[in-house]
């Protein structure tokens, strides 16, 4: 049995006989010596076996990286001048006497060191090697302290932690629910949760009060690099709070994790709301350690002859917006055209632009391939309006709001990181007034947040005008990533009913899928509101991880696919046939496609 992990050693233990269990990090011969680095959770401890422990030398030559040893050796102090002060073990090292094997390993096909750069591919088929890497190991530690840092924070302001269940039903939320049939009620299905929203509504008009889970969920759509199929989130909800209530609770809670974890106060948490925040940076989830912004200039374009500018100018539904680069005009034409393929992918048609190569020379000093079609006097009152001075780029979006919005905003954090323009701080902050709705390309309303949030109006208003009425939502956002979103909630049937009719649910629909729900508003279900956060998004920031792929255990690919396990996979015939179900057989035709 171990007396110590080999991470734990340090010059309070020389002179002591000590046991290590772990792995074979490393294995170095110099000169009739052997070195090991021997690895465990907590560490790395070099080991020393010379010649005269004859039986334990032999057995030191033939190991090889990630054979699993047990050592036992006395402490001693590293030789002068060979310290590592890298390590924290680096001042001491083990001389070794009896060395065990408890299991040998092939040879690992990536290597477990900082010095490797690895597939993502490689990793995730063998994940169980992955894991070993101390930088994993340290994520997924700090995932576990996290995790109770929360639960004591909240069981301290009185939330209780309740489990919901992971067999309900589908509900149309916004993304294709996971599917689990019944194999006792043939021909039915469950869901997998992709929140556990209507339960932990059903807790407040149970009287629980305040709730907490931190919570599996699942939603079968496209994913991205902080997308999961299988995702965990952090889920409050409480009685008798409104959202100004519930946000301070909430902000205290991040601001103790960071404090915590981080050792770091986080600044002020700003405030925007949702139409201020699409205005200024294109998108409700704007990184504020970045100070360029999107400017409306679509007053001096509606008389241009320039029609790419005029059109949207003179569209209520378009936007013609700019954004200034301070030093851009060292961009290449390269850079630019790549920036132009760039916010192509956001449905931009082109990407129009304007160098400031000398401001004291008027007209003269602007390079741009459209200031022609412009005209001096409109080019010369928007460098005005936009403060631009020499050495900036100005970046231009015409088309339908949603366009522009998303072009620019996406083109303004890249821009920002080539630049080197994105501040090293924390910028948190609160988005709130959310619309309630927004319309689809065929006229159709859904839910922005979800169908249970309440309108900040009365029912005759979101009836009347639904595409006007604001939200009791808010959302917390940090760095330019969603950490969670929340709201007052519906309380009242007769309002549910009335956003279900805006939403085009009908009374027999929603009976049918909320009728559980709408029946237990009836019965005095408190005012109540609630918040759910992104567990994965922020042990991801916390460690400066590149995807929650890099702080979940078992991950799944983009394509939403184990490779550890090789999962999902096909089952037997019988097992579909308790099921009842059936296969339909590919055609030719949908195999050629």
């Amino acid at each position: 049995m171990r007396s110590y992990y080999c991470g734990e050693l340090n010059e309070s233990h020389v002179g002591e006989e000590v046991t290590l269990q772990g792995w074979v990090h490393r294995r170095r011969d110099h000169g009739g010596v052997i070195f090991l680095d021997v690895r465990d959770r907590e560490g790395l401890a070099q080991v020393v076996f010379d010649p005269d422990t004859q039986k334990s030398f032999a057995i030191a030559e033939s190991v090889r990286s990630e054979f699993v040893l047990e050592i036992r050796g006395r402490v001693r102090l590293r030789p002068e001048g060979t310290a590592n002060e890298d390590m924290s073990t680096g001042k001491v090292e083990v001389l070794g006497q009896d060395l065990i094997i408890l299991n040998t390993a092939n040879t690992p096909p990536m290597q477990l060191d900082e010095y490797a750069e690895v597939g993502e591919e490689v990793r995730l088929h063998y994940r169980y090697l992955d894991l070993r890497r101390p930088e994993m190991q340290a994520r997924l530690r700090l995932r576990s302290k996290v995790a109770n840092t929360i639960r004591i924070f909240l069981d301290k302001e009185g939330f209780v932690d309740v489990e919901t269940p992971l067999l309900t039903r589908a509900t149309p939320e916004g993304a294709r629910d996971y599917l689990v049939p019944s194999r006792t009620h043939p021909g039915q299905f469950f869901a997998l949760p992709q929140s556990p929203q209507l339960f932990k509504q059903v807790l407040m008009a149970s009287g629980m009060d305040r709730y907490y889970q931190i919570a599996k969920c699942f939603r079968d759509e496209d994913l991205r690099a902080d997308r999961q199929p299988e995702f965990t989130q952090i889920d409050v909800e409480t009685s008798f709070m409104n959202e100004e209530e519930i946000m301070f609770v909430m902000e205290a809670l991040i601001r103790h994790v960071f404090k915590v974890h981080m050792e770091l106060e986080l600044g002020e948490f700003s405030r925007l709301t949702h139409a201020e925040a699409m205005q200024r940076f294109g998108t409700d989830k704007p990184d504020l350690r970045i100070d360029l912004e999107l400017v409306d200039i679509a007053p001096l374009m509606k008389d241009v002859e320039f029609k790419v500018f005029s059109g949207p100018a003179n569209d209520p539904d378009s936007r013609v917006a700019a954004l200034r680069v301070p030093g851009g005009v060292s961009l290449s034409r390269k850079l630019i055209d790549e920036y132009t393929e760039f916010v192509g992918i956001y449905g931009a048609k082109g990407l129009a632009w304007i160098k400031v190569n000398d401001l004291g020379t008027g007209f003269a000093g602007l390079q741009s391939p459209i200031i022609k079609f412009i005209g001096e006097q409109t080019t010369t009152a928007m460098i005005s309006q936009l403060g631009a001075q020499t050495g900036d780029i100005l970046f231009f979006g015409a088309d339908k709001t949603k366009v522009v919005n998303e072009a620019l905003g996406a083109l303004r954090l890249k821009v920002a990181a080539d630049l080197d323009l994105v501040n090293e701080k924390w910028a948190p902050l609160w988005v709130v007034d959310f619309p309630m709705f927004e319309q689809g390309a065929d006229g159709d309303l859904t839910a922005l947040h979800h169908p249970f949030t309440a309108p900040a109006c009365d029912i005759e208003t979101l009836r009347s005008n639904p595409t006007m009425a604001l939200s009791r939502a808010y959302d917390m956002v940090l760095n330019g990533t969603e950490l969670g979103g929340g709201s007052v909630r519906i309380n009242q049937s007769a309002m549910q009913q009335a956003v279900f009719e805006v939403l085009g649910i009908g009374e027999e629909e929603a009976q049918e899928k909320f009728g559980f729900l709408l029946e237990a508003l009836s019965y005095g279900c408190p005012p109540h509101g609630g918040i759910a956060f992104g567990f994965d998004r922020l042990i991801m920031l916390l460690t400066n991880a590149h995807s929650i792929r890099d702080v979940i255990a078992f991950p799944k690919t983009q394509t939403a696919a184990c490779l550890l396990t090789d999962a999902p996979g096909t089952v037997s015939n019988s097992q579909l046939r308790e099921l009842n179900i059936r296969l339909r057989e590919k055609t030719s035709q949908a195999q050629a496609n």
